[in-house]
């Protein structure tokens, strides 16, 4: 019986480590919604099923546990298929997907791009849903960092991301893991 409690006991710590190692993704409009309450910067990645680079920044990148902490911490994630086929109703706008022959696209995702459909973009829109950047391609944890740092410090208020990342250095990373 002991053992059995114990294996329990394992299984269920286990399960809660998994539960705090993985970033807590949102929908577009469930992280408006709670940025309205509670303003954050909203880090959207714009992906499509068949993007091995997209597959790639899950695996290595948003599996980073510096990454993960920080995402959830500072920002609401939100995960966006740029090819979903699902209306996305936004205050009184409906976004739709649109049918261009062999592939289509979701007008949400053509606005956080900013009308440049490249995957992986990472957008980062603000809590009044304002795009402040669209950044194409894969990101190494490292690069990634720079930017999760120049919006989290609220840096982006009053500099360019190239100014911010020309000086950031190892003692930033420090900085943001305080706030």
């Amino acid at each position: 019986m002991k053992r059995i409690l114990l294996l329990l006991g394992v299984i269920v710590v286990g399960l809660n480590l998994t539960a705090q190692d993985s970033i807590k993704w949102y929908s577009i409009d469930q992280a408006i919604q709670l940025a309205s309450q509670e303003p954050r910067v909203l880090v959207i990645d714009v992906y499509t099923d068949w993007c091995g680079w997209c597959k790639r920044m899950d695996a290595t990148t948003f599996s980073d546990p510096e990454v993960v902490e920080i995402m959830n911490k500072h920002f609401y994630p939100v995960k966006l298929n740029a090819e979903g086929k699902d209306d996305i109703i936004i205050g009184e706008r409906t976004f739709k997907f649109v049918d261009n022959g062999r592939r289509g696209y979701h007008e949400i995702a053509a606005v956080v791009t900013r009308g440049r459909l490249s995957y992986p973009t990472i957008s980062y829109v603000d809590a009044q849903g304002k795009v402040l950047e669209a950044a194409p391609g894969y990101k190494t944890a490292d690069q990634f960092r720079v930017y999760l740092a120049f919006y989290a410090e609220g840096a982006y208020e009053d500099q360019s991301f190239d100014e911010f990342s020309a000086t950031y250095t190892a003692q930033q990373k420090s900085v943001i893991q305080s706030l």
